[in-house]
């Protein structure tokens, strides 16, 4: 008997570390297709200009969903300049209650260079303990060495790009080609 399922499309590692007033959003570049690396080098971190307010934003999951929720997003943030908590709340309450955005299939870590968050389809807005956040198929091997790093004099940007790089030597869903954005305030 064979499995004629379609393979599920795997292959993001997301991390955003807060240190020193500064935070970093990094996100590596594999999208893979069941054991295949479909590309190397997807751009999973983005920077938004929502009513002249910047936010980052990185992104695990359905490509289309997460653009289709970063829209959300902005549109939010454009109804409430300058409170990203409240944007993102406003959003998960959305995505958990609206029958068509339950069907998508992402998660974001975002932050204004203050606040650092985590929203899930769940209805989860999560403010992250130790001040780093880790999503996606390498994200916990992001999130415990960067857990480590923190014990170090490494700033922000160093500690998510090492963090990051030992994801990609352990996790087959993620690779070394980062695309990194910090933002202070």
């Amino acid at each position: 008997m064979t499995d004629t399922t379609f393979p599920g499309w795997h292959g993001t590692t997301i991390i955003g570390v807060k240190r020193d007033g500064e935070v970093v959003i990094a996100g590596d570049g594999q999208v893979s297709l069941g054991q295949t690396v479909i590309k190397g080098t997807a751009r999973k971190v983005r920077r938004l200009k929502p009513g002249g307010h910047e936010v980052v934003a990185g992104f695990a999951g359905s490509t289309a969903d997460a653009f289709t929720l970063l829209e959300r997003l902005e549109a939010k943030l454009e109804a409430t300049p300058g409170h990203l908590a409240r944007a993102s709340v406003e959003l998960a309450k959305d995505w958990r209650t609206d029958k068509y955005l339950q069907k998508l299939e992402a998660m974001l870590i975002v932050t204004d260079g203050s606040e650092l968050l985590v929203i899930t389809g769940a209805g989860d807005v999560l403010e992250p303990e130790h001040d780093i956040a880790a999503i996606g198929s390498g994200g916990n091997f992001a999130l415990a060495a960067a857990r480590g790093l923190m014990e170090t004099d490494k700033n922000a940007e160093q500690i998510a790009r090492e963090a990051m790089a030992i994801a990609a030597d352990i996790c087959v869903y993620t690779n070394g080609k980062l695309t990194v954005e910090k933002i202070t305030k």
